[in-house]
């Protein structure tokens, strides 16, 4: 475990209150350079949740007008028939509802979520098939967006527009794609899918699905990136910098008390806290400054400034055989992707590995996140996000009052599509470098998983090495040769070739196969003495006790919980069961907020600090 400099202050689960004590500090300095940052058990302070709610929404926002510009580039010609801030805003707000509906009674992770890079290849897919024999493969899509010259989207209005049916039908039937893989999400959640496959993924399955998880986006990093490496490096060294190099550096440089009343200083790891805010805002400047309007949308005046996303709002959703099969592999990638999402927030913030009664309500509720999302127009879903995970390790702070907070602005900005037309403004270049340097987060994470497990294990050497290489090679060699899948019948085709290019889908799949089928002890498997769940090695070295208290953020609240009883018995499975909940009294407890830094830095808070919280 990592040591703390003085008075390294740490944001720890204390009860619904939400109150803050202050806890005895070490007086010598120990590691200077050490990476804990000084706080106080609790939840982070308003303002500084603002801020920390502020970067997660640049990476949203990021991640947010790069899927929907690699999706809108491959549609029909015939120009955007509506703005894209109006395409953008409703997106935003179901991620908003969606967010705030994860944190409150979902996995109850601090978790944002976010149009996924898992809904943009069935979408492509979808999409390609309308095109020409030639030009019937995603990778096409981005070669053609390549050699363009200007990546910018043209609106269409007027009966003169050409395609501009065809560009409509797409649309809608992408989002009838997205409502499919929300429904199929929810029913997934509902009947405890994911709780009885998650105990069968140890860390053979689920790290090797986090590595292709960074290594997946890199083309199109390499995409945006390529509209100007000097900004693209600048950001990205600015943000190495921050959060890497000036990360241990605490402020202010001299101690300041909290409060008169208050015998702790408080220091604070200003420039790894804004290591997104900082180098966004530089980079955001200095393009403007330069006069670099690297941007890939045309503006519209028209974007009203207050604007209500209902359903049908350009026309309903249509489903169509091809869009029941893009759904398909869209739910299936998303539930892929969205439970290592929970696993490694989980281990980030020190928690045990996430129940199966957290998984499926997350599952459910992400499900009604896309099914609003399709619903309101938007061609993209809503799934767990890799990135915002990226950026928790990043800044090595996530609490849930941050994503609640994160879930309000998103519902705040989804109102106003004119707001929302700010995010358009971003350079191509900055969208490239945040997500490049958070992908590469998730990557050295799933990395770090592997030490779970015995890897100097023939039989694990080979699960891991297999089933990555082959997850990246699969999609690869399908996009060169569509031939390979093509069946005659286009759904069919629509479901092989989605589920078939999508990486991750393809990482888990091979690694739940391999660790399941090939022969290997539980200690071998990283499953620890017979604990069957994701990342046990930990855990099966934590106290009883210590891991009790954890458990306990994956609780539904209170007032929640009293209507377990009524649950019809088959929807059981997305409540604790009797055992799991209440503390060592046998009472229920409140769920507390979540843990908020990253494990091995400082040490948890005295019980008798949380028993003097509780009874204030």
């Amino acid at each position: 475990m990592s040591r703390s400099p003085p008075n390294a202050i740490q944001l720890r689960s204390v009860g619904s209150q939400g109150t803050m004590a202050s806890l005895p500090q070490p007086s010598a300095v120990q590691n200077p350079s050490s990476h804990s940052w000084a706080s106080v058990c609790g939840s982070p302070p308003w303002g500084l949740s603002c801020l920390l709610a502020l970067q997660h929404i640049l990476v949203l926002a990021s991640l947010l007008c790069a899927s929907h510009l690699l999706l809108l580039q491959c549609l029909p010609a015939g120009g955007l028939s509506s703005s894209p801030a109006q395409l953008l805003a409703s997106s935003l707000f179901s991620c908003g509802v969606s967010t705030a509906l994860q944190t409150w009674m979902g996995s109850r992770l601090p978790l944002i979520q976010a149009p996924s890079l898992e809904f943009l290849i069935p979408g492509l897919v979808l999409t390609s098939q309308k095109l020409p024999l030639t030009t019937r493969t995603p990778g096409n899509c981005e070669h053609r967006a390549r050699a363009q010259a200007s990546l910018v989207l043209r609106l269409c209005g007027g009966p003169g527009c050409h395609g501009l049916e065809l560009w409509n039908t797409s649309l809608r039937e992408v989002s009838g794609a997205v409502v499919v893989s929300g429904l199929l999400q929810v029913m997934l959640g509902l009947f405890g899918g994911p709780g009885h496959l998650f105990p069968h993924c140890g860390p053979l399955v689920l790290a090797p699905s986090l590595v292709v998880a960074g290594l997946s986006a890199h083309r199109e990093v390499a995409l945006f990136c390529s509209a100007h490496w000097g900004l693209a490096s600048l950001l990205i060294l600015l943000m190495v910098v921050c959060s890497q190099h000036l990360g241990a550096r605490l402020f202010p440089p001299h101690p300041w008390r909290r409060a008169s009343t208050s015998s702790t200083h408080t220091h604070i790891p200003v420039f790894r806290l804004l290591s997104v805010l900082i180098p966004v805002a530089c980079v955001w400047i200095i393009s403007a400054l330069l006069g670099l309007s690297i941007t890939p949308w045309e503006l519209s005046a028209e974007a009203p400034w207050f604007w209500l996303p209902h359903p049908a709002e350009w026309d309903w959703p249509l489903l169509t055989p091809r869009a029941l099969a893009a759904g398909i592999s869209m739910a299936l990638a998303a539930s892929t992707s969205s439970l290592g999402c929970y696993a490694l927030c989980g281990q980030l913030l020190h928690l045990p590995s996430p129940p199966p009664h957290a998984c499926s309500r997350g599952l459910s509720l992400e499900g009604l996140g896309s099914v609003l999302a399709g619903l309101l127009g938007s061609p993209m879903g809503t799934a767990s996000s890799f990135p915002n995970v990226g950026t928790v390790s990043l800044l090595q702070a996530g609490s849930r009052r941050v994503a609640h907070l994160v879930g309000l602005l998103c519902v705040v900005l989804g109102l106003s599509p004119r707001l929302v037309q700010l995010f358009t403004t971003i350079p191509l270049p900055v969208l490239g470098g945040v997500l490049g340097v958070t992908q590469a987060v998730v990557l050295s994470t799933g990395f770090s998983s592997f030490h779970l497990a015995d890897i100097d294990s023939g039989r694990n050497v080979f699960i891991v090495g297999f089933s990555i290489f082959m997850a990246l090679l699969l999609p690869r060699w399908f996009r060169e040769a569509p031939v390979l899948l093509s069946t005659g019948w286009s759904p069919l085709d629509v479901l092989l070739r989605s589920l078939l290019t999508e990486p991750i889908f393809l990482a888990g799949l091979l690694g739940f196969l391999l660790e399941n089928t090939i022969p290997g002890t539980q200690l071998e498997r990283g499953l620890g003495q017979g604990l069957p769940s994701s990342f046990t090695a930990q855990e099966v070295r934590m106290p009883q006790k210590s891991r009790e208290k954890p458990a306990q953020e994956y609780e539904l609240p209170f007032s929640i919980q009293n209507l377990c009883p009524c649950i019809p018995h088959p929807l059981r499975c997305l409540c604790p069961l009797p055992e799991d909940s209440g503390n060592e009294e046998g009472v229920p407890s409140e769920p507390g907020e979540t843990a908020d830094l990253l494990p091995g830095f400082g040490e948890q808070c005295p019980g008798s600090s949380r028993e003097e919280l509780r009874s204030q």
